[in-house]
């Protein structure tokens, strides 16, 4: 199975809550096969994580060098990734330098946003979000992808991160989050 047919059999199998937004994804996969790669010009498919530490009281936020902003982490899937929920990993463990992560295969968030990425040109990132927890007592690492990285009570997060808020909520709601 290829990326593109898994991030289709995902959203198609989605019990989120968010209806039309996952028709807007399907239907932009169903129109573009590239729809999972950086060049697709029109927009991509992107993978993030809300990082959990292993109490769930606590997110990992990194500020993002390019937009000057605490956001999950995450990022463009890879010609190596074969499925959503492990490019969300793989981009988890990348930024955070933790070890031993665990994510819900089950996302559980959409966000559409626009961006200018890494290739120079206004694009819009189809961003499908997971919950990854930490072990206990995992510190992050800082990576070149970021400006600062640290953990934040949930109910505390940082400054202009209110589009975190539907996220965190999604998060909370997510039945398989606390067995993670």
């Amino acid at each position: 199975m290829s990326l593109h047919d898994d991030v289709v059999a995902a959203l198609r199998g989605w019990p989120g809550p968010q209806h039309a937004l996952r028709e807007a994804y399907l239907g932009f996969l169903a129109a573009r096969q590239d729809a999972c790669e950086r060049s697709c010009v029109p927009g991509h498919i992107t993978a993030s994580a809300l990082v959990l530490d292993s109490t769930g009281t606590r997110a990992l936020l990194t500020l993002h060098p390019r937009v000057g902003r605490w956001l999950q982490l995450g990022g463009h899937c890879e010609p190596s990734d074969r499925t959503l929920a492990g490019a969300a990993l793989r981009e988890a463990t990348e930024e955070s330098g933790i070890e031993g992560l665990r994510i819900d295969p089950v996302p559980v968030h959409l966000d559409v946003h626009p961006i200018t990425c890494s290739l120079g040109v206004p694009t819009r990132h189809f961003d499908v979000r997971f919950v990854v927890r930490a072990p206990a007592g995992a510190e992050p690492v800082r990576s070149a992808e970021s400006d600062d990285l640290r953990w934040w009570p949930l109910d505390a997060l940082p400054p202009d991160t209110d589009d975190l808020a539907p996220l965190v909520r999604a998060a909370r709601q997510q039945a398989t989050w606390t067995a993670l």
